[in-house]
């Protein structure tokens, strides 16, 4: 037996055992506790693990209290703020990723490639532009909110107007699907190009944290205004998973079966829409996470979208957690923006699902 066989038989033993799917996602779990107690002692000021607890306020500092005021202003101001703020944009974005494949039933969808963050990125760099030049002459500085209400209106715009695309007469098509995704990503490139072209200095470095992304802005108050936008899909997202589970039979069997597929698709892009626009507008666009994630997380647990959403956010919070302190250690004191990493990981796996799909249909 050859070992292609034997990885394939363990996969789908795999797949189909309930206790091996929970022992994955426990696994998952500890995993991204162990990567976010790693990235917080990484970094320009290191704090050693036995300094950590210290620092954090659990015990004393004991022989260590000369290094304690640093150790706890570089983890509660800087390290802390920065670690929550990963995790919650590689849980949305790797959620939105496995919400949009499920959607339209292709492994190559993802917010990030098909236009969904470029429709945001494209809105809130129209804030930080135009929006900053209308207030100025007011004497009004930017509301801090209207950034993420921005990216938010910005990446529902470019949903629905890619399922427009895509679908006629109540059919997707997958191939109009990834032309048009392509389209609209074209175009939002082609007017941040614009922006760029007509922003001053300082709305120039800005627009250049939106094309390379980066989680290096992270304080306090982004996390609070990111959390409501993780608790949300948290809690609205199992109530999806049996309906993508169903449709992935078909538009017309899932109907069939009990499920209001418009209803479902509403939902869908709703939910795509606020994960993508929060994470784009706090970290700029950020690609391949959302395409990576659930298609690795597919081939160990299967298509059943109720475990493999949690999952994939789970995933991704580990994911981009690794990719930024990579980015902030692999050049220090200067930091490498995260966008580069994950394109750098995620284009071969992109290419080899596209070699893959290519088997599968014969082409």
């Amino acid at each position: 037996m050859t070992v292609a066989a034997i990885a394939h038989r363990g996969l789908g033993r795999l797949r189909h055992s309930a206790a091996a799917r929970r022992t994955l996602v426990i696994g998952l779990a500890v995993l991204l506790l162990l990567v976010m107690t790693l990235a917080a002692t990484i970094g320009a000021a290191g704090i050693p693990v036995r300094r950590l607890p210290a620092a954090l306020g659990w015990l004393s500092a004991d022989g260590d209290s000369a290094f304690l005021a640093r150790d706890r202003l570089v983890l509660w101001t800087i390290r802390l703020p920065r670690i929550a703020m990963a995790a919650m944009v590689g849980a949305l974005l790797a959620a939105a990723g496995a919400i949009m494949q499920g959607l339209f039933r292709n492994p190559l969808a993802d917010p990030a490639l098909v236009g969904v963050a470029g429709g945001g990125a494209l809105a809130a760099a129209a804030v930080i532009v135009i929006g900053d030049r209308l207030l100025a002459e007011s004497g009004m500085s930017l509301p801090f909110w209207l950034l993420p209400a921005a990216a938010f209106g910005g990446s529902l715009l470019a949903t629905v107007l890619l399922y427009r695309i895509a679908t006629h007469e109540n059919r997707t098509s997958i191939a109009v699907f990834l032309l048009g995704g392509l389209a609209i990503a074209a175009l939002s490139n082609a007017g941040i190009g614009m922006l760029v072209f007509t922003a001053d200095d300082r709305q120039l470095r800005d627009m250049t944290f939106w094309m390379l992304g980066s989680i290096s802005g992270a304080t306090w108050n982004k996390v609070a205004i990111l959390t409501p936008f993780l608790v949300a899909m948290l809690a609205l997202v199992p109530s999806i998973g049996r309906g993508l589970d169903l449709l992935v039979l078909g538009e017309s069997e899932a109907f069939h079966m009990g499920v209001e597929v418009e209803r479902l698709k509403r939902r869908a892009i709703v939910l795509v829409s606020a994960m993508t626009g929060a994470a784009v507008s706090f970290a700029g666009i950020i690609g391949f996470v959302g395409i990576i994630v659930p298609h690795l997380l597919r081939l160990v647990l299967g298509p059943g979208h109720r475990i493999l959403l949690p999952a994939s956010a789970m995933l991704g919070a580990i994911l981009l957690l690794g990719a930024d302190t990579l980015a902030r250690t692999l050049a220090a004191p200067a930091e490498v923006p995260i966008g580069i990493l994950t394109a750098i990981l995620g284009a071969p796996v992109f290419l080899s699902i596209l070699l893959r799909q290519r088997g599968l249909t014969g082409l």
